[in-house]
């Protein structure tokens, strides 16, 4: 990156937007510090009126308007951070009974009984993902959870050594609770890097929970280098109007906050779930933003989790991923992991 030469830390995004105090507000969540409203998950309420906006990456345009470049490896236009958060390792008897009930409605008995009885599980599919995405030439994170409220990490030893060790990444997904308190984040990642036996550098909290800015504050402390939480569940798009990895800068102490945000934007819940969207229109919605991002040398960061590659179930959510990828390759694309952009991000920006 560069502002009429290397962009130093005297010359920070938020020194750059002092010149516009509404891209400031929108680039440092100046409204999140004392939110109106909250959801159920103690979540910041993004209204209709903000939703309309998010689909738009204002600062990010802002800065390239004002000689900020942007560069990726290989001279690749953008980036698309492919990243899975693991929130389940095997379905519930009533997600088994119902998929087995529809493979014997096909008269695919044997199916049904190792669906049923567990034996074939369609959310152990971590090595499937990893080479669908070997076929474009891509690698990814993902995001396992250690808190134990939805599976052992144990079971999970043997796999995710295995993971890092064919070019991916393994990441920590928080806790429920995790994004408020530092002392979880540390134990946490501790254990994590216990069974991995690697360090462990990313992070995303669960159900994206999120707090400005305490939450970066409180990773930093516990020693992630980077987070990719920053999004929202029910709407796709630019939070803070930045398609570009950032260091936030926190209002409190009105300086930046030493860790890399790789801002989300797009995940398969948000588009089928929370919008209610079809396929086409998904596609439609997905192609925008990626066309978008690569028009201003951006990253847009993607979450599919693992039960979304279950085709008996949730096929469209499948099959959206590969027309993606294979988007992203046609167009080039540097797809990888949270680990690789951030290693990229601080050899060339800092």
């Amino acid at each position: 990156m560069t502002f009429g030469g290397p962009l130093s830390r005297e010359s920070t995004i938020a020194n750059i937007l002092q010149t516009n105090e509404a891209l400031l507000d929108l680039y440092t969540r100046k409204e999140e510090y004392n939110p109106v409203r909250l959801d159920e998950h103690q979540r910041f309420y993004c209204s209709s009126e903000q939703k309309k906006n998010m689909l738009e990456p204002k600062v990010s345009k802002f800065l390239l308007m004002n000689g900020v470049n942007y560069s990726w490896p290989d001279e690749k236009k953008f980036a698309l951070c492919l990243t899975h958060d693991i929130d389940h390792i095997s379905p519930s008897w009533k997600y088994r009974g119902y998929t087995s009930l529809k493979m014997a409605s096909h008269f695919n008995l044997r199916k049904a009984f190792d669906r049923f009885f567990n034996k074939e599980n369609p959310y152990w599919n971590f090595k499937k993902i990893m080479a669908l995405e070997k076929t474009y030439g891509a690698t990814s994170s993902f995001y396992v959870m250690v808190d134990g409220s939805n599976y052992d990490i144990e079971k999970l030893s043997d796999e995710l050594p295995s993971i890092v060790d064919l070019g991916h990444e393994v990441g920590l997904h928080g806790g429920y609770y995790t994004y408020n308190d530092a002392d979880i984040m540390v134990h946490e990642k501790k254990k994590l890097e216990e069974v991995v036996g690697r360090n462990v550098v990313g992070y995303r909290n669960h159900y994206l929970r999120f707090k400005v800015p305490d939450t970066w504050v409180s990773l930093r402390t516990a020693g992630f280098q980077y987070d990719t939480t920053f999004g929202y569940a029910d709407t796709i798009g630019f939070r803070n109007g930045m398609c570009h990895p950032f260091k936030p800068f926190n209002l409190h102490e009105n300086k930046e906050i030493d860790i890399l945000e790789i801002p989300l934007t797009l995940m398969d819940v948000t588009l089928f779930k929370y919008m209610g969207l079809d396929f086409e229109k998904s596609w439609n919605l997905c192609k925008k933003i990626i066309d978008d991002v690569e028009a201003l040398n951006g990253v847009a960061t993607l979450i599919w989790h693992n039960e979304s590659f279950d085709p008996l179930y949730r096929n469209e959510w499948r099959k959206l991923y590969m027309k993606i990828l294979k988007y992203g390759y046609e167009k080039n694309a540097w797809m990888t992991s949270g680990k690789e952009i951030y290693n990229w991000w601080t050899r060339t920006v800092g």
